[in-house]
């Protein structure tokens, strides 16, 4: 019984220190960002020695695939599952847009950072697309695509309009609001969408 008791509370031990490893991480990320965080960095904020970091951690993927996963199990994205659920393709889209920039918005300041180091650090781009966050938005813009007809031109509008990049722009660039960035999104995927069924094209505009 002692024997057990003992292994339980090693275990707990252990576990609480990854997690504080863990969101040390996490937090030096959204303040320094991720190329500026360093191992000793991460060892001091955790309160451990950086062989401690690196005996949970054995490389600098496994450390991002850990944060990762800590950030989006806290900030988990918008279930797109939801906008099948209406067949109008220009309130699937609304709804989508909606939806896309308020979690944008939730996660601004570490995405900001993200995207700034991203060059910087190649593996984030590698744990992106293992943990599946690629394909997840993916299956997002095609779930509001689907009601439309094949369009090259709304494809783009719509990809273009769901990026981070393009809702930073409208908000704080141009100062709207998420409603009034919705809105201007869903004005252009309507007057695309509307000239491509007039002209009977799936890719009017789109010659070389």
């Amino acid at each position: 019984m002692t024997r057990k008791y003992q292994q339980k509370q090693r275990a707990q031990r252990t576990a609480e220190t990854r997690n504080r490893i863990v969101q040390a991480t996490v937090d030096l990320h959204g303040t320094l960002g991720p190329a500026q965080t360093t191992v000793s960095a991460i060892a001091e904020k955790a309160g451990v020695r950086r062989a401690t970091v690196y005996e949970h951690f054995p490389d600098e993927k496994a450390i991002f695939e850990a944060c990762t996963q800590h950030f989006h199990a806290a900030h988990p994205p918008p279930d797109y599952r939801t906008w099948a659920t209406i067949p109008d393709p220009l309130e699937r889209a609304r709804l989508a847009l909606t939806d896309t920039y308020d979690y944008h918005q939730a996660t601004e300041h570490m995405m900001t950072l993200a995207l700034r180091d991203a060059s910087l650090k190649p593996v984030m781009w590698e744990v992106s697309a293992t943990q599946n966050h690629i394909r997840y938005w993916q299956a997002a813009t095609d779930t509001v695509l689907e009601p439309f007809r094949p369009q090259v031109l709304v494809t783009a509008a719509l990809q273009h309009a769901m990026a981070f990049q393009t809702w930073q722009s409208l908000v704080r660039a141009q100062r709207l609001t998420n409603a009034q960035a919705v809105e201007v999104m869903t004005a252009m995927l309507r007057c695309i969408s509307t000239r491509q069924f007039e002209s009977g094209s799936s890719d009017a505009g789109g010659g070389r």
